[in-house]
């Protein structure tokens, strides 16, 4: 489109969905009722996800490459430095991704943004009282 005699692109323009892929493991017991790094404390009952690549607060739908499950969970804390794997969840979405007895899985995740996703909500990845 021309405006005054200069040609300008569309300002449309569609946000490309990141993707990672990687190792995901879970929350030891021991942690429970700890900091997490956005000061939240943590519990295994909700649906969240300590990551060193991704933002805090960031929703993610992480897939196991084993099985095709998946679940949303949000970002907030952070693994040790030397982690080198992708991504640590609570027990529970262990549980729903079904690598709770395994310990560690193959994983993809989706970057979903900063707003929490209506998925989200529907899957119960927080409680009423986290709204």
């Amino acid at each position: 489109m021309a405006v005054f005699g200069r040609e300008q692109k569309p300002h449309h323009r569609k946000a490309a969905t990141k993707v990672q892929y990687g190792v995901a493991s879970y929350y030891s017991n021991k942690f429970e009722g700890r900091k997490t790094y956005t000061d939240e404390i943590f519990t295994q009952s909700k649906l969240t996800g300590a990551s060193n690549t991704l933002p805090m607060h960031t929703w993610v739908r992480v897939t196991n490459l084993h099985n095709g499950r998946s679940v949303i969970v949000r970002i907030n804390d952070k693994m040790h430095p030397r982690n080198k794997r992708l991504i640590d969840l609570s027990r529970s979405a262990a549980e729903r991704l079904g690598y709770a007895g395994r310990g560690l899985t193959k994983v993809r995740i989706d970057v979903l943004g900063k707003k929490r996703p209506t998925e989200a909500e529907e899957e119960g990845a927080l409680t009423k009282d986290d709204k």
